[in-house]
């Protein structure tokens, strides 16, 4: 199964894949409560995948934060948008996770560099 969000040939995480295929319903309700969310207010794209960047940063969740950095880089974020999202987690996150999302990011950028 692809990721619908991803670029074109883009392979979801096979536990994730695993997961929806055997729960499709919840896949349902989770693709509409993203849909209700991004609709809820006056925020683009790429400010929502910033935004939750920081949010996966915090929360230690690698997939769904390489995830956002690809989406916010797809919907306009630079490289320089994207490294100041993670400098603004230093106080909240401290320094060493913000280090590990640095370091994600930027395997990131550059795997999709190769893949674009």
């Amino acid at each position: 199964m692809t990721d619908k969000n991803a670029p074109e040939g883009r392979v979801a995480p096979a536990t994730f894949r695993a997961f929806i295929e055997r729960f499709p319903e919840l896949r349902d309700a989770h693709e509409a409560i993203g849909r209700a969310t991004d609709s809820a207010g006056p925020l683009d794209a790429k400010t929502r995948h910033l935004i939750k960047m920081g949010i996966a940063l915090g929360a230690g969740l690698e997939s769904a934060f390489r995830s956002h950095v690809r989406r916010a880089q797809e919907n306009g974020a630079s490289r320089e948008e994207i490294e100041q999202t993670l400098l603004l987690a230093m106080n909240t996150v401290g320094l060493p996770r913000t280090v590990m999302g640095w370091q994600w990011a930027g395997e990131q950028l550059e795997r999709d560099s190769k893949a674009g």
